[in-house]
């Protein structure tokens, strides 16, 4: 009985000590991940350490999906008592952030050299005041025009991300947004999760569908700028979409507004969109927003008012 024993204590010895070593390995590798770590980044966590999604608006780090969803528990990691969003060769876009009012870059899932060797953006110059607005079409509900208008009264110039019903059905606006000066993106045909395309030919139909339907409607060549649906992602539909002759961008300013049915009120859009506004913000904003209408003109005069002046994604990308 005691040999016996012996040999269970063993057994158990040995599956501590393989556990530990796993342990080890996972925070050491875990800890090469963290974004900003060499270069001093990183925000601490206004909410004692509180991440994920709280429609409330009250976390720091939160993930903003762009049009059915918003994920919770985006992966936020403390170290040295600073908290960054957790690198991601997949998934969904994830922004964290400082205090609001900082006007400090927010960190994202990947960081601006890896987005770099992908011809991937979502933050410009900390140095210049500069936005660049963005807005993501995936239907039209009767808010565009506003938007539309807002943008030439202020001469901003805007991106807009269109999926394949928004060309079908709403031609004119496409054909004004062209007019007017305005670049029009890949947000592409049926709004997939492209994270789950593995088939390069099926991902790039889904590209080209969208700029043949362009120019079909203006005869002009449609930008060449990609916006994954939702934010979803990975390293290899990056890589293709730079194949395929495209500059990804994703998005460093956002809140939850493309919920048609619960809208956001004009103070809680104001206190986002000013609150965590910052040089450089690639702003992304949904066309379906009833609130994004109404409060479209005052919001880029507050923004002008706080120093800020617009520029274009061809500006960013140069």
């Amino acid at each position: 009985m005691e040999k016996k024993q012996g040999k269970i204590n063993i057994g158990k010895l040995m599956k501590t000590i393989f556990w530990a070593a796993i342990l080890v390995l996972v925070l050491f590798f875990g800890k090469k991940l963290l974004p900003g770590e060499e270069g001093g980044g990183g925000y601490n966590n206004e909410n004692g350490g509180r991440s994920g999604n709280d429609v409330s608006g009250n976390a720091v780090g939160y993930r903003e999906n762009d049009g059915d969803e918003i994920q919770k528990g985006v992966s936020l990691v403390a170290h040295d008592g600073e908290q960054y969003v957790e690198a991601a060769s997949s998934g969904s876009w994830g922004l964290g952030f400082g205090p609001d009012g900082s006007e400090r870059q927010p960190s994202g899932s990947l960081s601006k050299e890896e987005l770099k060797e992908y011809d991937a953006w979502y933050l410009g110059s900390d140095t210049e005041k500069v936005l660049y607005l963005t807005f993501d079409c995936g239907y039209e509900n009767g808010n565009t025009e506003k938007i539309l208008d807002a943008l030439k009264k202020h001469n901003a110039g805007g991106t807009f991300f269109v999926v394949g019903h928004f060309l079908e059905s709403a031609p004119e606006l496409v054909k004004r947004m062209n007019e007017e000066g305005h670049i029009v993106g890949n947000h592409t045909w049926h709004h997939y999760d492209m994270d789950t395309l593995a088939e390069e030919a099926k991902f790039r139909e889904e590209l080209d569908l969208v700029a043949d339907k362009y120019k079909e409607i203006t005869g002009q060549e449609l930008g060449r700028f990609y916006r994954p649906p939702q934010g979803k992602y990975n390293l290899n539909n990056l890589a293709t979409a730079k194949k395929l002759g495209y500059r990804t961008i994703f998005w460093s300013l956002a809140y939850v507004d493309w919920n048609v049915d619960d809208q956001p009120s004009k103070e809680k859009a104001f206190e986002k969109l000013t609150g965590r506004v910052h040089p450089g913000a690639v702003v992304l904003l949904h066309n379906t927003s009833r609130t994004n209408g109404e409060i479209i003109d005052e919001l880029l005069t507050k923004w002008e008012k706080m120093g800020y002046r617009f520029g274009t994604l061809e500006d960013l990308t140069s």
